[in-house]
């Protein structure tokens, strides 16, 4: 079971764990946790998606500044990258699977102490790629 937070292109979100997402795959399951052992199991359209982060935990840390800039330790990890977000958010980190015409991709952040562990982007969400 991976811990995720799904983020709608329409800036709405959904978090929970996913045993079955999958890239190039029109939808995935979503089983999010309402209160103690009550679940809700939720159908999840790629289409509709800005990105799927793959989390540590649900709250994160608040506090955290996100660091922006690589350092000695991120070589070999892939292709340096920076994504603008339609919304404007900015991710940045490595990739090794960016193709122009994929449905998506998956980045590994460059900052190793946030909350994320990677990142799958759906190129429709994404204004701006750069490869660095």
């Amino acid at each position: 079971m991976n811990k995720i937070v799904a983020r709608y292109a329409n800036g709405t979100m959904v978090k929970g764990v996913t045993a079955d997402f999958f890239p190039g795959r029109e939808t995935f399951h979503v089983t999010v946790s309402t209160t103690g052992r009550d679940a809700e199991t939720v159908v999840v359209r790629m289409q509709d998606l800005k990105a799927v982060f793959f989390v540590r935990d649900y709250a994160g840390n608040p506090t955290h500044v996100r660091q922006k800039d690589f350092d000695a330790t991120h070589h070999d990890m892939g292709r340096r990258i920076k994504v603008v977000f339609k919304d404007g958010e900015v991710y940045i980190g490595t990739t090794q699977g960016y193709q122009p015409g994929r449905q998506g991709f998956f980045v590994v952040p460059v900052d190793t102490e946030g909350n994320d562990e990677r990142c799958y982007v759906l190129t429709a969400a994404a204004q701006e790629v750069t490869l660095l």
